[in-house]
């Protein structure tokens, strides 16, 4: 993942694709014994998914003890919003470095260090005693899911690059919902069983120990990596523009599935359900996301009309948070948000490989990355203004759908982008 444009240049250059993200070396996967190819890239696979799910398991701690903190810390929705938030704002600033960083060190040792950066951040959250605190381990944790998040996705893309890549991504991506769904149930029963501070410190110990298993385990053919000596901004004007829709259509689609796993559990609790039963509900969603978002890949894999099945989910997403409002479909709501509203998330990123050519990955995805977290870290805060201001818990719900149909919109734009803007 460290190479783009001219910054790198690969020792084997007539191979499609390089595995040195994972070797640490120039090995072509074209060297690879066919046999062993598919094998070799789905361990690698899964190794990154375990990983990563400490990126979502992390994440989910402020949102799934805000009732708490809310009450012990006489903290405002508003600013539960905002700390959400701020995990995705160091992202806007460092994105692009974080691209850029790649030339140095391996990805190994960019994906451990942001992992360790988690465990940190949470390990000072652990400690706080008011915004202030909370504030500052949030933006320590967001540095680390930056660095992380980028590299994870530019090995998947490397790996990936072909027919297979929407199915890939579709189980990759899933890790994220995984360590949410861990994180409703699992954080919400450490605070009412332990102490809030307890969930901080568990999804600690997890990106801790998953630094520990990539460093450990994340391994192939050895040999060293060629560095090249200069920065340069090598994106054409066509890559910037498509990146810059792909990244808005994954921004959107995010920040309507933060928004809705922070205060969905409300319209629960609004209704009569007690926290610990509104946050299992609504983690079915995520539970299912980890199957549907693979299977959705494969079917826009197979079936070659990917845009089709991106709207059609899009549409079952906003039905879904409208169910949400009528008590007895609460489950039924949270399984159609899961099983469809939110399965495309593979399919998406699946589109940042017709954004950019090969050799401009990484600064691609930090380009990418930086809109991503410019549209997604304000929207909790809006969501939670919101909130305040009505003391009705539609408007979050109503904001998180519009956020959906925006997603939907950008896609569009994308498409046509793309006619008019060949890479």
């Amino acid at each position: 993942m460290s190479g783009f444009g001219v910054l790198y240049q690969p020792a084997f250059r007539t191979s499609p694709f390089c595995l040195e993200h994972v070797a640490g070396c120039h090995t072509s996967i074209s060297e690879i014994p066919k046999g062993n190819r598919m094998d070799k890239r789905w361990a690698i696979l899964a190794l990154l998914f375990v990983t990563r799910t400490g990126l979502g398991f992390q994440f989910q701690t402020l949102g799934s003890v805000s009732s708490v903190l809310v009450d012990e810390l006489g903290l405002s929705y508003a600013e539960i919003g905002s700390l959400i938030g701020l995990f995705m704002v160091p992202g806007m600033f460092l994105a692009i470095p974080a691209g850029l960083a790649g030339r140095f060190v391996s990805d190994r040792f960019i994906v451990g260090l942001g992992l360790l950066t988690l465990g940190a951040g949470g390990g000072l959250a652990s400690v706080a005693e008011g915004f202030e605190l909370l504030a500052a381990a949030r933006l320590i944790s967001g540095v680390g899911f930056v660095f992380s998040n980028i590299y994870f996705a530019k090995i998947v893309t490397d790996l990936f690059s072909g027919k297979e890549l929407a199915t890939a991504m579709g189980a990759f991506v899933m890790s994220w919902p995984c360590g949410i769904a861990m994180g409703q149930i699992g954080h919400v029963w450490l605070a009412s069983n332990f102490d809030w501070r307890m969930a901080f410190v568990v999804a600690s110990v997890y990106c801790v120990t998953s630094a520990l298993l990539l460093m450990i385990f994340y391994r192939d053919v050895p040999g060293p990596v060629k560095q090249a000596s200069s920065f340069r901004f090598t994106l054409n004007r066509n890559e910037f523009c498509l990146i810059v829709f792909v990244s808005l259509i994954w921004s959107l689609f995010n920040a309507g599935y933060v928004v809705y796993l922070g205060f969905a559990p409300r319209v629960l609790e609004a209704r009569g359900f007690d926290p610990v039963s509104a946050q299992a509900v609504i983690s079915i969603a995520s539970w299912l996301m980890i199957f549907s978002g693979f299977v959705c890949g494969m079917i826009a894999d197979r079936s070659g009309k990917a845009d089709l099945v991106f709207h059609v989910c899009m549409a079952a997403a906003i039905l879904a948070l409208l169910m949400l409002f009528i008590s007895p479909l609460a489950v039924a709501s949270s399984v159609v948000f899961g099983m469809i509203g939110i399965a495309p998330a593979g399919v998406i990123m699946a589109l940042t490989a017709q954004a950019m050519r090969p050799q401009n990955r990484a600064i691609g995805m930090g380009l990418f990355f930086t809109t991503y977290f410019l549209v997604q870290a304000p929207a909790p805060a809006i969501a939670g203004w919101l909130y305040d201001l009505t003391e009705n818990e539609m408007w979050p719900m109503i904001f998180a759908a519009t956020l959906f149909l925006c997603t939907s919109f950008a896609n569009l734009a994308f498409r046509n982008a793309q006619r008019r803007m060949p890479i």
